[in-house]
This record gives C-alpha cells, structure tokens and sequence, in this order.
C-alpha cells in the first residue's frame, strides 16, 4: 500500500460537509474543490439536495444522523427521499444504544429497514460507532451489516464524543467483512499518515472534511 498515488486516494475519498450550519454554497464550495481533487464523491446532509454535480462525481447523505436515534421507519424514508432527489450512496448510523445493549436483531432489522427503502442499486454503508463499541460489538455490527445487505460498514460519524476511525477498528472491521463489504474510515482523520495508516489497516473508502491536507502528502 506504501506505493499509493495521490490520484489512487483520491478515488478512495467522500470529500464530506455535514456541519450544521453548513449552506447551499458552502455546498457548491465542496463540490468545486471535490472536482479539483479528483474524489470520487461528496458526502453531505439530506436537506442539502438536490445538488448539481458532475458527471463521475457521486452524491452521498448521511440518514439517521448523527445519533442513529431515529425511528428505522424515519430513517428509510429519509434515505428513500435521498435516492429520489439525485442521492446514489446512503450513510446511515445504527442504534449505538442497541449494540451496546448487545440487541443486535434490532441493529439488523434497522439495517434491512433502510437497505429496502433504498432498493438494491444504491450504495448502503453502515456507520457503528466504533469508538463508543467493544470488539465483540464491532464484530456483530459488522455481521448484521452483511447480513442486511449493506455495501459498507463505516466507522464513524465523527461527531460522537468517544472519537472517530481508529487503526485497530478499521482492522477488526476489515478482517470481519473479508473483503466482502467495504470498509469506509471516518472521522478525526486529519493527516496523510492517518489516511495511509487506514487504508493499510483495510479500509477501502476515506470519509474526509480536509481531502486537500490529506491529499498533497500522497505523490503524484
């Protein structure tokens, strides 16, 4: 993985924007530098579409966020909605609180809840919480998120207060989903030598609000 290009990553990359107070053109902003960089996608909040992006550029939204304390039913439509208004890849947060109950036929029932909602050709990754988890926990969240369909599992939302990605997450994550799903790294990552150190624990996709800082340490 040492040999990875600037341009590699790049196509590894949501260029994310979910700040609350994040606007329309701030939207456009993202969208523009997204381009620039050569990422493969942007990850922004449900309220903000439609949004006009080029073609080659993906469109993903986050549902359910950032607490994963929605309704599975809310959580379907919101994503539902999504796909309809120009949306090809849906983020959602499970119950953290029900994985840490160990209730993890509730973690897959929200799972497949909103994996029918979106229908089989968008891209569903699943966002677990993992600093707020046990390993076992990791695991089975992993698990429920195979079984559910989900193309992803994703670490974080990067906005809950036990933290974001971790190496040891990402890894266990890779080494439960075996090359079968995805593994998005998100949240807190800040510098070239995270991102390299993710993508070599196993993850196969970067959630990143500051893709330039990262990106220039990579060669061209």
């Amino acid at each position: 993985m040492t040999d990875l290009t600037r341009a590699d990553v790049a196509r590894m990359v949501d260029h994310t924007l979910l700040k609350p107070e994040a606007t329309h053109a701030d939207v456009d902003a993202l969208i523009a530098e997204a381009t620039d960089l050569g990422v493969l996608a942007i990850c922004v909040s449900p309220s903000m579409l439609p949004v006009r992006a080029p073609d080659g550029l993906v469109v993903a939204v986050v549902a359910g966020f950032p607490s994963g304390k929605h309704h599975s039913l809310v959580k379907g439509s919101e994503a539902r909605l999504a796909i309809q208004q120009g949306a090809q890849e849906v983020d959602m947060v499970i119950d953290v609180g029900a994985a840490i109950e160990g209730d993890y036929n509730s973690v897959l029932a929200d799972i497949l809840t909103v994996r029918e909602a979106v229908g089989d050709t968008a891209v569903l990754k699943v966002i677990i919480e993992s600093a707020a988890l046990t390993d076992d926990a990791i695991v089975e969240c992993c698990r429920a998120a195979e079984r559910a369909g989900a193309n992803f599992v994703k670490t974080s939302t990067g906005f809950h207060p036990s933290g974001g990605a971790s190496v040891e997450a990402v890894r266990l994550m890779a080494e439960t989903v075996g090359g079968r799903l995805g593994v998005k790294a998100s949240g807190g990552i800040r510098t070239t030598e995270a991102a390299r150190a993710m993508i070599e624990a196993g993850a196969t996709r970067l959630g990143l609000s500051g893709s330039r800082a990262v990106l220039e340490g990579f060669s061209s």
